[in-house]
Formats: C-alpha cells, structure tokens, sequence
C-alpha cells in the first residue's frame, strides 16, 4: 500500500510538474505569439508526409537500441529473439510516457516474461546501458560545443558566471557520492548469502556485463547509428517549420543536447522539451521566440507519436508473436 501511494505521489509530481511548465509557457504568450505557433502548425500540414521519414528513423532508433542491448545480454547467456527485444523496448518507452521511470522496469518484466529469463540479471544491463547513455550525452554535449564554440561561448560564459558552487558544496556532493558507494559495499557484504544478496549480485553482473561483452566494437557502431537516428529526428523537424528550416545539422545537434535535457526533466519531456529547445534556438540562432516553442512542440509531439504507435503495435504483437515458442534460448541453454 505504502508502495502504491509513493508511486501515486511520483507521478502526481512530475506530470504535475509538466502541467505547470505548459500552463506557463502559455501564460508568456503574447496574442501576436500564439497567432505565430497557430500558423506554423498550420503549415506542418502541408508537409504531412515528413511523418513517413519520421516513423522509420524512429523505429531505426529503437532497433538499434535493441541491437545494442542484446550486445549486453549476451555475456549472461541471454538470447533473447530480435522481435521480443524490440517489443520490449518500445513498450518500455510507452510505459515511461505514461508512469515516471517505470519504463525500464516495464521492458525488463517484458522481456523476462516472454523469455523465460530471470529479470534481475536483466536489470543490471538497463543500469549498464543507461550508464553508458549518460556518458555519450555528456560527449554528444561537449561535441556540440566544440564543433560550435563561436555561437555558444558568448552564451555559455554568461551562464557559468551565475553558478559558481563554493568549496564546501562540491565538498558535500562527493562526500555523499563516497557514503552512497561505501553503503553499497557494506550492505552487500551483510547480505551476499540471502535472496537480496542473490538479487544484488545480478545487477552488478549486468552492470559489468559491458565488461565482458565480446563485440565492443558492435556496440559503439550501434550506440553511434542510436545518436545519429536521434539527430536526424531533429533535422527532419527543422524541414517542418518555415522558421527553422535553413538550419543545418550543427544547430540539430545543439537542440539534440538541449532537448535531451528536457526529456530527463519530466516523463516524455511534456512540458520541458519545448521550452529547453526554444532556449537553444533563441539564444544561439536567433529564432524568433514564438517560432523557436512552436518547433519545439512539433518535434516533441511527433517523437511522443512515434512512441505511441510503436508502443501500442508492440502491446498488440507480442502476445500474438509469442503464442508458439520460438526455441531460442533453449538452443543457448543446451
């Protein structure tokens, strides 16, 4: 029940918190501002056919994740069927639009079910791939930068000299990162011989799955066609609007980092993925305002799209997929 309720709470907070952003972007509309976001989506109509590019670069994405993670199931004698894994992973991403965080448990249980697997080891892997995630943002950030240091220092100098953290709070922060570790390592050692030991020593396997993987050079190439779908998703995006579509490649990979942002921020970036591109497309290209939020709620509610329908034919095909066994893992199991 206690359980129930913190989850209850976890999602009246962030979808709450999504709701407020939207109520107050709208609230800083001008008539003129809303006349400008009104037409724009009015002429995305006339390029209704940019959805079918869209659609296959979406799914292209979340194949290749999938591709990516049975890379890293492979060192726990997991074989999973290209199908079930790529079901899993798109209703992974539907269940994360609509329950906070949850959709990596979601396409984790799925996996395990259809699979006959057990779904801790399963869980070690997400921690591994969502790990490795982080990193590549952080590089996608710094290349974006780098390859664009004459548009974005100005921006990035001004925004540095209102944060400077003082000595004691970076103190305190890897202070509390250290106890965390050391809690870990204590809390394993306590109970490595029970069913919770059992548990947490199949996450770490997964985790160090990446570790043992055979075919590390599969699974850059992988992680770099994942990125490269994600940039695309974002060009296409630039056609669709009259005020963006002189943009190039570098400004989508400025908005790609930014909007990765706002995706973290709230389930599905509702409400944050419209503003944090805006904020990229105003400062450091000059997009009008109104025009920059109009682009950034076309690019948000086409990938929300995506997801959806793929989302909701996984739903539907994988039981019907599955209604025979298909034999795999007893081969890899032999």
């Amino acid at each position: 029940m206690k359980k129930a309720v913190l989850t209850g709470l976890q999602y009246v907070v962030f979808f709450g918190l999504g709701a407020l952003l939207i109520w107050w972007q709208y609230n800083q509309l001008t008539p003129a501002d809303r006349n400008d976001i009104v037409g724009s989506f009015e002429k995305v109509k006339d390029r209704i056919w940019l959805i079918i590019p869209v659609l296959v670069i979406g799914f292209l994405s979340h194949f290749f994740r999938a591709l990516r993670w049975k890379l890293l199931l492979a060192p726990l004698k997991l074989r999973p069927t290209h199908t079930n894994i790529t079901l899993a992973v798109l209703i992974g991403y539907l269940v994360n639009l609509l329950v906070p965080r949850m959709g990596e448990v979601a396409r984790c249980t799925v996996l395990a079910k259809y699979e006959h697997e057990p779904v801790d080891k399963i869980v070690g892997t997400i921690v591994a791939e969502r790990s490795f995630d982080m990193v590549c943002l952080i590089l996608v950030t710094i290349l974006a930068f780098v390859l664009q240091i004459d548009v974005a220092r100005e921006y990035v100098g001004e925004q540095l000299g209102k944060f400077s953290p003082g000595a004691g709070a970076i103190a305190l922060t890897v202070g509390g990162l250290v106890l965390f570790v050391v809690l870990l390592i204590v809390i394993f050692r306590k109970t490595r011989k029970t069913k919770f030991g059992h548990f947490l020593s199949n996450i770490g396997y997964g985790i160090l799955s990446i570790k043992f993987m055979h075919r590390k050079g599969l699974f850059l190439f992988y992680t770099f066609l994942i990125w490269f779908c994600y940039l695309s998703l974002v060009y296409i995006g630039f056609l669709a609007v009259d005020a963006t579509a002189h943009l190039g490649w570098l400004p989508a990979l400025s908005v790609l980092v930014f909007g990765s942002l706002g995706m973290i921020v709230t389930p599905g970036g509702i409400g944050a993925y419209p503003p944090a591109v805006q904020l990229v497309l105003v400062r450091l290209y000059s997009i009008k305002s109104s025009y920059a939020l109009a682009f950034g709620w076309v690019s948000w509610m086409a990938q929300t799209a995506i997801i959806l329908v793929l989302g909701l034919l996984s739903l539907l095909l994988l039981p019907i997929y599955n209604v025979k066994p298909h034999g795999q893992n007893t081969v890899d199991h032999k």
